[in-house]
């Protein structure tokens, strides 16, 4: 555990906005553990799967007095939206809501990468530039690419036949288990009114999708080839495949990031923060092997 991590005699209350997303679940399961109060943010609170001792609270974002009184007495506030075209307008609405109910610190969930229209980092940038301008103490986490993203490949790979449009560009790719790791660390820690912090966690070393495919040759048993294709005949094989076109987009442009080499940064943050090392993408790929099967 980072030793920044603090202690107190009054347990702190810590909202989730995302609490059954990918990030937001595991994250919900570390601090069940911990001594504070949780509060998971939801819009079907019947739906929601939690740790017992989690409190649920509705909220409907095209209300905003719905989230100020979800957010009353929660001392901070995790942000986690799902990628969608609403996230820049839930999130802000969020981070007022969290204001106005006096939370005194917000951790969102960003994402790595440089100035861009490409979204959802251009979404994720407005976001941040609003969070940025509050009265309020804030952290944002800045991770590399998901490695959940290679499960769309799955069926590509089970049928014999992967491609995309990433070329030889080389990515970071990060468990979400590291993540959630440091939103428990950033969200514990210790903060001043006046703190704004960023923190970029990152897996152990870049991949090429050459890479991945030979890793994936030798966990399947057999050989694994990406096939590089022009980010325009990507584009038309998601929409044949019956994506919408802002998923299309969306994944195209993700592979753009990949290409250049943008999202391979690699840093110490993981094991600076938790005290221990990021999980591999090798042993992700082994884990989730089954996904890649026919």
């Amino acid at each position: 555990m980072s030793e920044k991590i603090q202690s107190t005699a009054r347990k702190p209350r810590i909202a989730i906005a995302g609490a059954t997303g990918r990030v937001g679940s595991t994250l919900t399961s570390l601090l069940a553990s911990d001594p504070v109060d949780i509060i998971a943010l939801t819009r079907r609170p019947d739906a929601a799967q939690l740790p017992s001792g989690v409190t649920v609270a509705a909220i409907d974002f095209d209300q905003p007095k719905t989230l100020v009184e979800a957010l009353g007495g929660a001392d901070r506030l995790f942000v986690s939206h799902g990628t969608s075209p609403r996230q820049v307008a839930n999130e802000i609405a969020l981070i007022d809501g969290a204001v106005a109910a006096g939370v005194r610190h917000i951790v969102k969930l960003s994402a790595l990468g440089p100035a861009t229209r490409l979204n959802p980092m251009a979404w994720h940038m407005q976001i941040e530039a609003h969070l940025a301008q509050q009265p309020v103490a804030s952290t944002v986490l800045r991770p590399s690419a998901f490695a959940d993203i290679l499960r769309r490949a799955g069926g590509q790979v089970a049928a014999g036949s992967w491609a995309g449009a990433a070329g030889d560009g080389r990515v970071n790719f990060i468990d979400t288990r590291d993540i959630a790791d440091v939103a428990r660390v950033a969200l514990m820690e210790e903060f001043g009114p006046e703190s704004q912090r960023a923190y970029h966690p990152t897996g152990p070393r870049t991949w090429t999708m050459q890479q991945v495919a030979e890793e994936l040759s030798t966990l399947l048993g057999h050989p694994v080839v990406y096939h590089h294709r022009s980010p325009e005949e990507a584009r038309a094989a998601l929409l044949a495949g019956g994506l919408p076109p802002l998923v299309a987009d969306l994944l195209v442009g993700l592979d753009q990031m990949f290409r250049e080499s943008v999202l391979a940064e690699t840093t110490s943050t993981v094991e600076e923060l938790t005290g221990k090392k990021p999980r591999s993408l090798r042993d992700w790929l082994a884990e989730n092997i089954s996904v890649f099967r026919s």
